[in-house]
Order: C-alpha cells, then structure tokens, then sequence
C-alpha cells in the first residue's frame, strides 16, 4: 500500500557527511604504495553488534567501532528507540535493554544513506508493540525494500511503503510467527532482516540460501546467546532468545582494505601491511580473486575473535593477468567489484564482471557509473545489463580525468586509486561522500602514496 503522506515528505540530503556538493579532491599519480595502515571497523559487523546490544539485556562494550557515517546512523536510530549510547572515538557502550525494551520514536527513524540501517531495524522493529517510520535520504528512497517487506510480511509484520515498495516505510509491530523462507536473491541483509525477525518468533524461524552470503549476522547471534543453527544452505534461529550484553572488538574492514591493496597490485615496487583485518571466510573471495589473477596479497597472524576470524594482510605489487569474476564470488564480492573494475585497464587481459545485477541499485548504478568514468579516463567499456568488461593495458594507459562518483562512496575510493597510476591529476568532485564508509580514506591514501 502506498504511504502518500509519508512520500510527499521532503528527501533528506543526499550524503548528509558532505561539507559541500562541490567538495572535490586531486590525486596525482604515484610511483608506489609503501607503509602499515589500519582501516575503520568493519561496517557490516559494528551494525550488527550495535543492534544485537541494544536488544540484549544489560551493557555491551564495542572496540574498534566503525567510523563510517552509516553505522552512526544506526547508532542514532537506537538513541531514538529509547536506548542509551555512550561513543567517545571508536569505542561505543550500549545500554541495552532486552527484546522488549525499544520504545516507540514520535518522529521517523532516520537511515540517512544506509540501507543496512534500514533493512535490519525493519526486522527488529517488525517484532515490537509499537509502531514505526524508517526513512532515509534521496539515495536510499531509490533502494529496493519489497525484498524485506515480503519475508517479514509472510512472519505477519504489517508495513507499508511507497508503490513499488520504497521507503519511507511505516512498520506497524505485531506478535510474528516463525517462517521458513528461501532468498529469492543472494542478500545478506534479507538474511539477517529475516533472523532478526525471528527472534521475537515463537519457535524457529529458518532462511535459506542458494548463494552462501556473508555470515556475520549468524556469528554475532552465536555471541550474544542466540541459539542458530546450520544445516547445508539452511540457518535457524530459535525464537525469544535471552541475550546478554558482551564485550566486543570490531575487525578491520576488509571493503575498506580493498581499496589500498588493489593500489599496491598497480603501483610497481608497493609493499603494504594492513593490520587487524576481519578474515570471514565469506568475506574473502577478494583475495582469491587476486591471488588466481597472480596478485601477491598474504594473510599473517591469523586468529579468532568473537566468533571472527583476525589477521594481518601483506601485499606487494605482482602483474595482474585479469580474468571473469561470475556467478556465486558475485554476492561475496559485491562491495569489491568497483574496485575490480577500476584495476582492470592495469591487467593484461582485462577484467570482465557477470551476474552483478544487484550493482544497478546500490547507492548508485554501479555499473553505469564506473562506465561513465572509466571511459572519462580513457579505458575501453563495454557496458552490460548484468555488469561490465573492461579492456586491459594493450588498450591504453589511463589519463586523469574528471570523476563524477553520484554520491556513492566506493566509487569515489575506487576512483582515487585509479588515478594513482593514470598519467596527469585525477579529479574526484563530492569526493566527501567517501565519509559514508571511511572518513579518513583520502588522508590514508595520502600517507601511503609515494609521488
């Protein structure tokens, strides 16, 4: 059902961290890579301990949350729910207080730009007695919400949306009943939209999936005492757990690591150390993309962690044959692909992308945004309805050019490492939307780069 009222509400900014729509920066090119960083929190992970703290009962204590403006988002949403949140640096302590303690917002509970925000809180708030709005900017009202809105609607959860199934989204909370439910397409947030649902489930609720996705919801649920389960593609989640606060370390972001490891495979001579990386077994395939393409990307001082994996990564410049990336790597990939593409003109044979539909709605046409750009820099695209091949190095080395990323913060981070190895300045306009997931990305990169 279309919400009218809700839909006439003006968009919030489209990337409430940008300082100014005409925010720009200038990367010139580099001759090499070389030092140690350590990047933000992992994104996925500081939601989803965020939200399992705040419905578990008494205090968590998270290290190494992330900085990226999406989970201050959820962060924020939580304040408004009635929960207390103490965050000094990238520390954050949460008052949580049980499944039933959330209290109703009188105001809509706004995502901002996250749409993981968005699809995990409609499955805590599916449960609850309340009802609420979940809303969020320009951007996120173009995401797909039917693919939430279905499973939590089979479980009872009355919401609507706007036609065609857009936020805003008012979420009325009711007693859920337990489902059974197959992912049409390979999400992880569904997945977690669905266990989330589920805990304020009598009885087990089970989602099953054809492509194994990232599996940090399963972990953390583990952690804080829910009971799951797996059994080949199906996981389940006994309803009506007791959760009990925890005291928790956020991994590196290995999204984020992407971007500097992908500039030491371009740059001759790069060797790079990247400390406390989160090594998800469904969160690598990254690094045997590279590894079969002959990249030299090494994990060290491998370890466990809150159900984690830990270690270091070490990475030293290999030329790259390139190659397809296809079928199940795609939705363990999904937040690495631009950055793929964008090291594709550097291959000898190109990279070409398949089965990557799911980058059309992301923050922005991913494919049709890196086509743009890259043809701006002067690579050979040929742009397709399921992703993109991009022609390699006998096509031309790159130029500096004028990027225009469309508000979407992989693509301004995956065009700055291009430009390191293009020949003249590279020119990144809105490139303050790079905060969504890494604020201080372009002083890291900065650092690192040897001119």
């Amino acid at each position: 059902m279309a919400l009218s009222a809700l839909a006439a509400k003006p968009a919030t900014a489209a990337c409430r961290v940008r300082i100014s729509a005409v925010a720009q920066r200038k990367i010139l090119p580099a001759r090499t890579i070389a030092g140690a960083l350590e990047v933000p929190g992992d994104k996925s992970i500081s939601h989803r301990y965020a939200i399992l703290a705040a419905i578990a009962e008494g205090a968590s204590e998270i290290g190494h949350f992330s900085a990226a403006a999406d989970c201050r988002s959820t962060l924020d949403c939580f304040r408004r729910l009635g929960i207390e949140v103490d965050q000094r640096d990238d520390r954050v302590r949460v008052a949580g207080k049980g499944l039933a303690g959330l209290r109703g917002s009188r105001s809509a509970l706004d995502a901002e730009n996250s749409g993981t925000t968005m699809r995990l809180l409609a499955g805590v708030l599916a449960g609850q007695t309340f009802r609420s709005t979940l809303d969020g900017d320009a951007s996120l009202r173009r995401r797909p919400m039917r693919r939430v809105i279905a499973p939590l609607a089979e479980m009872g959860a009355r919401i609507r949306s706007r036609e065609g199934g857009f936020a805003p989204l008012e979420i009325e909370g009711v007693a859920l009943r337990p489902i059974e439910y197959t992912l049409p397409v390979a999400s992880a947030q569904v997945k977690s939209a669905v266990l989330l649902a589920g805990l304020f489930a009598e009885g087990v609720t089970s989602v099953i999936e054809n492509v194994r996705t990232r599996d940090h919801t399963e972990l953390a649920l583990e952690e804080f005492g829910a009971e799951v389960t797996r059994e080949g593609r199906a996981i389940r989640v006994k309803g009506r757990p007791k959760l009990a606060g925890r005291k928790l370390v956020v991994p590196g972001d290995l999204s984020s690591a992407a971007f500097f490891l992908v500039a030491a495979m371009i740059l001759p001579d790069s060797n790079l150390l990247v400390h406390d990386v989160g090594l998800n077994p469904t969160r690598t395939a990254l690094l045997d993309v590279l590894a079969r393409m002959g990249g030299s990307v090494k994990p060290v001082s491998v370890r466990s962690e809150n159900g984690e994996l830990v270690g270091d990564l070490s990475a030293q410049y290999a030329p790259l044959s390139g190659g397809v990336i296809e079928g199940a790597e795609i939705a363990q990939l999904i937040d690495e692909l631009p950055v793929l593409a964008a090291l594709g003109p550097f291959t000898e044979q190109g990279i070409e992308i398949r089965n990557a539909e799911e980058l059309r709605v992301k923050e922005s046409d991913r494919i049709a945004v890196l086509a743009e750009n890259l043809r701006r820099m002067g690579a050979r695209v040929e742009e397709r309805r399921d992703g993109l091949r991009v022609e390699g190095r006998a096509a031309g080395k790159l130029r500096g050019a004028e990027i225009e990323p469309h508000g979407d913060h992989r693509m301004a981070m995956a065009f700055a490492v291009a430009g390191l190895g293009a020949e003249g300045a590279t020119i990144i306009r809105d490139s303050e939307c790079a905060a969504v997931s890494y604020p201080q990305f372009f002083e890291t990169l900065d650092r690192l780069a040897e001119r």
